[in-house]
């Protein structure tokens, strides 16, 4: 189980104005901000839970996931997770997650990928018959059989994510911390990869906290989300609950003829080009079927659909209701 209470966390940065002047003066005389990465963050995860940790860029998942990997020391606040506290007992915290950071590398870049793994379970002290059935499972779930005996560098980004995701879980951690694991991927990698942390949660139980600003690997992996902005935990709870929440908000797509269109307040045009045009409508002001005879008014339809909001727009409007 996974417990913050009140944690945070400052950053001093040094900051200087461009030029040689302001450069050679930094040398003794250096100015700090003060930076708030995190304030009074409180959640719980639970054993065998899929949490979505989501927020802008600057909000602060980051610096959490490094604290409850037990990189970072909190400034105050409490994280004990699975009764250890990260990083006052790190050596055997380690031995229990595994993390992976998208835009960082745990592959030694010059050797087959296979020689890593095997550096892995030395460093982590896994026995080899259990390391024999992880790497067999793991070699399976991602389809990585052909590729782990080359180089890390000559891998493309899908392939080498993927082993990433391999080499955190030798160990079979009982707790995975996933930041932006799909950033960068093909469609078919990113699908590859969403099948699998829902195999290795299921098989496995294994909890798992992702963060990513794709929201379709929220929506396809999670039932809870987490929201963090400036700092401060926002909002958690139910992905349904929220998208029900919203569920009032319909966007139309039409195609017409006629002059740009001029609609009431009560409908907001979200784009209107070349007589392709998408309308917001809150159905709980207006229903759907009243916005299609307004546009009607206006200009003749060649074709018209209905959608809900997606799980991109939902998230954008917590962004701009939270002001983050």
């Amino acid at each position: 189980m996974i417990q913050l209470k009140n944690i945070s966390k400052t950053f001093r940065i040094a900051k200087r104005d461009a030029g040689l002047k302001s450069a050679a003066k930094s040398l003794f005389h250096r100015e700090y901000t003060r930076i708030e990465a995190l304030k009074d963050v409180s959640f719980t995860i639970n054993k065998g839970e899929m949490v979505g940790y989501i927020g802008p860029n600057g909000a602060g998942k980051s610096s959490t996931i490094k604290i409850m990997s037990g990189v970072l020391t909190p400034d105050s606040g409490e994280c004990v997770i699975n009764g250890r506290i990260p990083w006052k007992n790190r050596t055997e915290h380690v031995r229990e997650i595994g993390v992976v950071f998208g835009q960082r590398s745990q592959l030694w870049w010059d050797v087959p990928v296979i020689d890593s793994f095997d550096l892995l379970r030395d460093i982590y002290k896994v026995e080899q018959a259990q390391y024999k059935k992880m790497l067999s499972d793991l070699t399976e779930l991602l389809d990585i059989g052909e590729i782990i005996r080359i180089p890390a560098r000559q891998l493309s980004l899908g392939q080498r994510m993927r082993c990433e995701i391999a080499a955190s879980l030798l160990h079979n951690p009982s707790i995975l911390f996933l930041d932006e694991p799909t950033i960068g991927l093909d469609a078919v990698s990113k699908i590859a990869v969403r099948n699998f942390i829902r195999s290795i949660n299921r098989e496995y139980k294994t909890t798992v906290l992702l963060t990513t600003h794709d929201m379709q690997d929220i929506e396809a992996l999670t039932e809870r989300i987490i929201l963090i902005g400036k700092g401060r935990i926002l909002l958690d709870g139910p992905l349904a609950e929220l998208k029900n929440h919203r569920s009032s908000h319909k966007t139309l797509t039409v195609d017409y003829l006629g002059p740009r269109l001029c609609v009431p307040e009560n409908l907001r045009l979200l784009r209107d080009e070349d007589g392709h045009a998408q309308i917001l409508v809150d159905t709980d002001v207006v229903t759907v079927s009243q916005a299609i005879s307004i546009i009607s008014a206006h200009a003749e339809i060649k074709d018209i659909s209905v959608a809900g909001e997606t799980i991109d727009e939902t998230v954008v409007a917590l962004y701009k209701e939270f002001a983050i």
